[in-house]
């Protein structure tokens, strides 16, 4: 069951790096990326925690941003909510916690207390009060019900040979390294799965991954 993300961020609230200075904290270490910098990492985490992790998993705010632009626009919303990510205009990001007239609260990673130190950069996970002109966009991570029963009905992919051609160098290196191949040990007339019950959104977050370099050789 799915558990509420913005209570565990606010679990994290005054945990820092150790050491001070290096940028190297659980996150970053969970996203492969420890001794860089971590607001998105944070981020990135609590969702996973949560047990609703981000369909595009990456250190980069600009990155996540794009990719719901190009994949899903109507997440991209203009009416902030708890639990929305926000993404600055200076290239930092955290997690909604609430929204006035003229600012946002937000629990942030990489980021210093109260108005000193670093502002995407610092030291710790703290709750930051911050003016709305700073605010590049706000994602809300998942659709609504309605869309979600589109998403299940759409269609899936259960062999190598039924993806799309864009698809398939992506799939046929997952499956050579084991990392797909369903449950149930259903295989085509080549002996490769035919279970792999893939969307085209899973298509598409997975060629992006291989094109990162998260999919190995």
């Amino acid at each position: 069951m799915a558990r509420d993300v913005l209570n565990i961020a606010c679990g994290q609230l005054g945990v820092t790096e150790s050491p001070a200075g290096s940028n190297r904290t659980k996150y970053g270490k969970w996203m492969g990326l420890d001794g860089q910098p971590w607001c998105m990492s944070f981020v990135q985490w609590c969702f996973h925690q949560a047990g609703t992790p981000l369909p595009h998993k990456t250190g980069s705010c600009s990155a996540l941003l794009n990719w719901y632009k190009a994949n899903r626009p109507a997440c991209v919303v203009k009416d902030p909510q708890p639990r929305d990510i926000i993404i600055y205009n200076f290239g930092h990001t955290g997690i909604l916690e609430s929204a006035g007239t003229a600012t946002v609260t937000a629990i942030e990673g990489n980021t210093s207390p109260g108005h000193s130190g670093s502002q995407e950069n610092g030291g710790g996970v703290f709750r930051r009060t911050r003016s709305k002109t700073l605010v590049r966009a706000y994602i809300r991570p998942f659709t609504e019900k309605k869309e979600e029963k589109a998403v299940a009905a759409e269609k899936r992919y259960n062999t190598l040979a039924e993806c799309p051609a864009w698809a398939q160098d992506t799939v046929r290196k997952l499956i050579r390294h084991g990392s797909l191949g369903g449950g149930t040990g259903k295989t085509d007339g080549q002996g490769l799965p035919a279970d792999l019950n893939l969307s085209a959104d899973m298509l598409r977050v997975l060629v992006t991954m291989d094109r990162e370099g998260a999919c190995g050789k």
